[in-house]
């Protein structure tokens, strides 16, 4: 009879050390919230191309690194603003940079005002298109798909630019068959670690 107590003692463990730790994932990405007064970053890739992509995440490093530095210590958003638009020349040398660092040829343009965005989901909030003070930087011609973060207060460690709020038909109806065709649960090694110990005590108890 204990055996039994202990194992469903032990599956209870489990299953509330999975919440818990879902838990925190969870209302970690849903209190994520935007201020009003802050700076974006966006940066608009060439093209889609698996290169051009990834001359846009070199583009973004680079510079995120660099700003990061700048406002870091920064609590008033006037001030973050003042100081972003007084390094719009330095920020053009580090796309340059990077671009001759990549052997690219591709144009490219940095502006800091009033920048276009769409909505977009994180977490539980909608952030809802709109212009915005933002860094746009502009590779190429553009087309491809963007990136954006919030320079001010410091969020670039936070990628807004996944969460799309309407997605193509086309699109939904893909994603859709991909899950269908393998279904795939992720789970991080916290949980990984949880059910292996579980799993152990199970065994041993069961022998």
């Amino acid at each position: 009879m204990n055996k039994y107590v202990i194992i469903l003692y032990m599956t209870i463990v489990m299953i509330g050390g999975i919440v818990t730790i879902y838990g925190q994932q969870t209302e970690a990405q849903s209190d994520v919230v935007i201020p009003n007064e802050a700076v974006r970053l966006r940066i608009l890739a060439n093209s889609d191309s698996p290169e051009d992509q990834a001359l846009k995440r070199a583009v973004r490093d680079a510079v995120n690194e660099q700003i990061t530095t700048w406002v870091s210590d920064l609590t008033s958003f006037e001030e973050a603003k003042q100081v972003i638009a007084q390094h719009v020349p330095d920020i053009e040398q580090t796309v340059a940079r990077v671009l001759r660092e990549k052997k690219s040829d591709q144009s490219y343009n940095v502006t800091f005002g009033r920048v276009s965005f769409p909505t977009k989901i994180y977490g539980s909030y909608i952030y809802p298109a709109g212009e915005y003070d933002a860094v746009l930087i502009t590779l190429g011609k553009g087309e491809g798909a963007n990136w954006w973060c919030v320079l001010f207060p410091p969020l670039c460690f936070l990628d807004f630019s996944t969460g799309e709020a309407v997605r193509p038909v086309e699109k939904q109806i893909e994603e859709q068959e991909r899950m269908d065709e393998q279904p795939l649960v992720v789970e991080d090694e916290q949980q990984i670690e949880v059910k292996f110990f579980v799993a152990e005590v199970w065994k041993k108890l069961i022998q």
